[in-house]
């Protein structure tokens, strides 16, 4: 089961382009990933639909093939798609194929220093479609400060690419204070890359922030230990908020 009254906002980022033999790209392994996630106290679930050569892709059947695939084995669980510009590069295209999803998710990840995102989130708030917007930089979040966006989002995804732990905890705190310096209050969902993730993490939860963990950001356990699925991370990071909330 879920683990019950889990809070801050706890996320899980099933796949990317990660290359691990347990993360998922099918239908059905997103399916069975999402599933136990969700029971190890994921509450919101992020995934990248891959197409039948393997790659990628913002395509409408095999995003609406995942979509159908983890909603029959998660219900009622909010799903996340990528919107990412290292999925499709040019902005116009990107918009085309995105117009075309016949099976919407709840929510999108929209990275806000990428070509064409503002006009890629009008198009998707006026399908009801709620934004993540994602900041990997401190551009980033001036970027988004400018575009005016945030009345239009559910939430900030902080999401540092530094390597190095303390300097990825220093980037996430440059971007949150810059965003709360505007006048913005967004929830916040904060991660990084690899083993700095964890560091990250911890910071948000002291900020009182939401987290995110999975194969796509940290394959590797808080000891350095490389996971073995997404459910072990998920529980990790359960682990990591109950010990910093009692």
């Amino acid at each position: 089961m879920r683990a019950p009254n889990l809070s801050p906002l706890l996320e899980v980022a099933l796949n990317g382009s990660r290359d691990h033999p347990r993360a998922p790209r099918s239908p059905r392994d997103l399916a069975e990933e999402g599933r136990a996630s969700v029971d190890a106290g994921a509450q919101v679930l992020h995934l990248h639909p891959y197409d039948a050569t393997g790659r990628e892709t913002l395509a409408a059947e095999p995003c609406a093939a995942a979509l159908q695939a983890v909603r029959a084995a998660c219900p009622g669980i909010p799903v996340s798609l990528s919107t990412s510009a290292a999925i499709e590069p040019d902005p116009v295209r990107r918009l085309e194929l995105v117009s075309g999803w016949t099976v919407l998710p709840e929510l999108v990840t929209a990275n806000q220093g990428e070509p064409g995102i503002a006009e890629l989130c009008a198009h998707l708030v006026a399908r009801g479609v709620g934004i993540e917007a994602g900041l990997l930089c401190l551009a980033d979040a001036e970027a988004f400060v400018r575009s005016g966006l945030a009345g239009s989002c559910v939430r900030v995804l902080i999401e540092p690419l530094d390597a190095d732990p303390q300097e990825a905890v220093a980037h996430a705190a440059a971007m949150e204070d810059f965003i709360v310096g505007a006048g913005i209050t967004l929830e916040q969902v904060h991660h990084g890359e690899g083993l700095a993730s964890w560091a990250v993490n911890e910071r948000a939860l002291r900020r009182g922030h939401g987290i995110r963990t999975g194969l796509e950001d940290a394959p590797f356990l808080p000891d350095g230990q490389v996971a073995p699925d997404n459910a072990a991370l998920v529980r990790a990071a359960v682990a990591l908020i109950r010990g910093r909330t009692t």
